[in-house]
């Protein structure tokens, strides 16, 4: 080791205080590092684990290949495994109980199918030939077909078809039924001989309004016939972002039409087929690690600028017995090297034992949202590791290079004289003559002190500036990421729904015996009926008047036809609805001055783009009219007018929101009556929203009450799904937020108590020429809002860039407008001057107590 690293390590050893608070720094910044690393890849393993036990290990699936196909599938040198599927069809299930569920499906895998897809055996065994099957144990707790191992069935399978329909049926469509006849049929029927070998639990793919039962098979690959028709799922060998194309390639090699994906899963690889879902992930991943690089630059840059300031004299005396600029540069990086070693393994490990007492207090709730047995596992992988040690060795190699220079740039007179930081000329603390005039002779003298240490000021405001931008971004950032996740969901907000499938009205003896179940809870009466209003063009959503630009023929007289969709709610539906979204319930339920509540911002996919857009579905306001009318056989029937009682983007339980060029609007009964003709009345859709405490109870005793044509159509398991995802979100955005908002704390009450206890010896001056202890403290806190303004012109419209790239990066995959967190600028500004004022006060209390002479002879702390 050369003489001047043996001095820079004998420079830290002297100052253990300054060394210890820039070793914390280090490890404050790499233990963020590690904990946001560990994170992704432990919650993306958790994730993955999970979608794997609900749909299965495949990554693709080639439908409907033939024997050849298959064969060059297998051959594949992408491919890992790859499970043989099929489903054979349906068969009448003789004696079922359940009008609702009268087939079994029957599905067919190879023994690396049994392996790769969620099948739960209950009892005995799974099948080894395709004469062997095992049953879901529905058939006997919900058909009441009692069924045991060893029986012989034999069965008349075939596919569903819809009257005059020409594409077969499958298991996500539910049964055909008018006036409660079925309206499908069993075609292209084969005898099937089986014996039954074993019960499965309901399979998680099998939806509550699937007609069929499942059963399971054997398909045997040697025995497939050249005309015969599988599917094949592969697992790959390497999941990257290749595989699409991969894919397509070998299916157009073969004439294979249709590749499907598991997007669930490959979601969590971090993979997506769509443009604008890489460029969103690819752009908010920059973005964030960006974030984070600067808030640990910053932590660890002020730490090492603070100790170059206070080594000044140390290398100026290197420099006076001959020392070259690129030893006195490399002295300052050496001591970021040895800062290094030390802070992130330390870093390292206490990242990973933070995370990991985290998951340990957290996985418990994470198994009871996600209805899991799943344990969310620390994972530890090489590539995190890198990905920590590159980024901190980054971030500290930054944060001692500008030291560096400078400390190489500084001569032996001026550091001897220690005049490098302070070269004072009238100009440079000149300051406004009102300052002393509006705030008197302590305010001046304190913006003197800020001009006259100009580099300490500087680096004070930079963390000031850099806490802000990083509190407003991730703010901002967890925003954009719930508003994207809301606009993604179907907006489920009950179990059960209840309707005729002949759109016949439910009436209020039915609704009674619904309501008079045990489990229901909460539930919901939606009247819908379907009209329209000619709107003026100025007032029709921006996505209307796009088109209307390209296609003048769209409207008729300046005008654009809307589909009006009338919701109305029973007494107490519509009395807390109103009093949820601040409407008179008194102006609506008024049936001779009709009123409404209108859903003037709605939300819905693209499906051209394949974005998520929230828009407004029509310009109006409260107060203003709108026209209702029908086209009978192209006649105008009866204009009603309605007026608008208040204007909301809630929706009540149950409702769904109609797309571009249509509005939704809510009404009492009282006012639909009146609203609607005979002819109306005949056309009224009743819908029955339920929620349920024990949800699959409910929709079978809804069930057997055997009601003709009455759907019970259970969305509990969405709508669980939603609010876990949600919920998740939550969770570990405020984690994300508390942990930035900490490590900002930090950096501004390091960086400023360092920075006053460098400014002992100026003190002392100030207090030895006359300053009170009452003058000193009111210099302090000027001083401390020259601080917070200073930071905030600087670190709001920086915030306002980030945060609008962060906003131009969603819009990659989610349309909706950009709108500044105004209550988070408001906590950030008075969180600025708070922990600022915080910070001088409690540093100031410690000089306070230093004895001048002392302070005056002092020369490092």
């Amino acid at each position: 080791m050369n003489i001047v690293n043996t001095l820079t390590i004998r420079h830290l050893k002297q100052n253990k205080k300054r060394t210890l608070l820039t070793i914390i720094g280090v490890i404050i910044s790499v233990a963020m590092v590690t904990a946001v690393a560990s994170l992704v890849f432990s919650f993306s393993d958790l994730l993955i684990r999970q979608t794997i036990a609900e749909t299965g290990e495949w990554h693709v699936q080639y439908q409907d290949v033939t024997k050849e196909q298959l064969a060059a599938i297998q051959g594949d040198n992408a491919a890992k495994t790859v499970a043989i599927t099929r489903d054979l069809g349906y068969a009448p299930l003789e004696g079922g109980q359940n009008t609702n569920k009268p087939y079994l499906f029957i599905k067919e895998y190879n023994a690396q199918g049994f392996t790769q897809f969620p099948i739960e055996l209950s009892k005995g065994r799974l099948p080894h030939t395709d004469k062997e099957i095992v049953m879901s144990e529905a058939v006997a707790t919900n058909a009441k077909v009692k069924v045991e191992i060893g029986d012989r069935l034999t069965l008349r399978v075939g596919e569903r078809f819809e009257q005059g329909g020409g594409n077969p049926l499958d298991q996500t469509e539910s049964l055909r039924r008018k006036d409660g006849i079925l309206t499908e049929t069993l075609q292209h029927l084969m005898t099937k001989d089986y014996t039954v070998v074993g019960f499965i639990k309901p399979p998680e793919g099998e939806t509550a309004w699937a007609p069929g039962y499942t059963v399971l098979s054997y398909i045997d690959e040697n025995i497939i016939g050249a005309n015969d028709r599988v599917n094949a799922a592969v697992v790959l060998q390497k999941v990257n972002p290749s595989l699409f194309a991969h894919a397509e390639n070998l299916a157009k090699r073969n004439h294979i039409e249709t590749v499907q994906y598991n997007n669930d899963l490959l979601h969590y690889y971090g993979l997506s087929k769509s443009k604008a879902s890489y460029s969103m992930m690819y752009s908010l991943a920059v973005i964030l690690m960006a974030v984070i690089m600067i808030g640990s630059v910053s932590l660890i840059y002020n730490a090492f600028a603070i100790s170059v300031s206070e080594r000044s004299r140390h290398l100026g005396m290197l420099a006076s017995v001959g020392a070259t600029k690129r030893q006195k540069r490399n002295s300052v990086l050496f001591e970021g090297a040895v800062i290094g070693l030390i802070g992130i393994p330390v870093g390292i490990l206490c990242g990973l034992a933070g995370i990991g007492i985290t998951f340990w207090f957290m996985n418990a709730m994470i198994q009871g949202v996600l209805w899991t047995k799943k344990q969310l596992i620390l994972i530890v992988t090489p590539l995190s590791l890198f990905i920590v040690c590159v980024v901190s060795m980054l971030t500290i190699f930054i944060s001692a290079y500008l030291p560096a220079i400078r400390a190489s740039k500084v001569s032996a007179m001026d550091a001897i004289r220690q005049t490098t930081d302070l070269k004072l000329t009238a100009k440079a603390v000149k300051t406004s003559r009102f300052i002393r005039r509006l705030f008197g002779i302590e305010a001046e003298i304190g913006l003197k002190n800020l001009k006259r240490n100009k580099r300490r000021y500087h680096a004070i405001v930079f963390s000031l500036v850099i806490s802000i931008v990083l509190f407003l971004t991730v703010s901002f950032f967890i925003t954009g990421m719930k508003q994207s996740l809301d606009l993604s969901q179907e907006g489920i907000n009950f179990d059960i729904e209840v309707s005729y499938s002949n759109g016949e009205r439910i009436d209020d003896r039915l609704i009674q015996s619904i309501l008079s179940l045990d489990g229901v809870k909460e539930y919901n009466v939606i009247h819908e009926l379907s009209k329209n209003a000619w709107v003026d063009e100025a007032f029709i959503a921006d996505e209307l008047q796009e088109k209307v630009k390209k296609d003048k023929s769209l409207l008729q007289d300046g005008k654009y036809l809307y589909e009006i969709k009338i919701h109305a709610l029973n007494d107490s539906g519509l009395q807390a609805y109103a009093k949820a979204v601040g409407a008179d319930y008194e102006q609506l339920t008024d049936p001779d001055h009709p009123a409404a509540i209108v859903m003037d911002t709605i939300h819905y996919k693209d499906m051209d783009t394949g974005k998520y857009v929230r828009t407004k579905a029509m310009y109006t306001n409260v107060g203003q009219s709108i026209e209702l009318m029908n086209f009978y056989n192209g006649r105008k029937a009866e204009i009603n007018k309605v007026s608008v009682a208040a204007l909301t983007d809630q929706a009540p339980m149950g409702m769904n929101t109609i797309g571009v060029g249509g509005l939704n609007i809510i009404v009492s009964e009282k006012v639909m009556n009146r609203l609607a003709d005979d002819e109306d009345i005949a056309n009224v859709q009743t819908y029955l929203h339920l929620k349920s405490t024990e949800p699959m109870t409910t929709q079978q005793e809804i069930e057997e009450m055997h009601e003709t044509n009455l759907n019970a159509n259970n969305l509990y398991q969405s709508r669980k799904s939603e609010e876990q995802q949600i919920l998740l979100m939550s969770v570990f955005s405020y984690g994300f937020i508390v942990l930035i908002s900490a490590i900002s704390i930090a950096n501004i009450f390091n960086t400023i108590s360092t920075g006053i206890s460098l400014r002992k010896r100026e003190f002392a001056m100030l207090k030895s020429v006359g300053m009170t202890p009452k003058g000193f403290a009111k210099m302090m806190n000027y001083e401390s809002v020259f601080y917070g303004v200073k930071s905030l012109l600087f670190g709001l419209p920086v915030s306002f860039v980030v945060m609008y790239l962060i906003y131009r990066a969603f819009a990659n995959k989610f349309s909706y407008g950009f709108t500044l967190p105004w209550m988070s600028i408001l906590s950030v500004i008075v969180a600025v001057f708070v922990i600022v004022g915080s910070a001088i006060v409690y540093s100031g209390a410690k000089v306070k107590k230093e004895n001048i002479i002392d302070a005056l002879k002092k020369e490092s702390i």
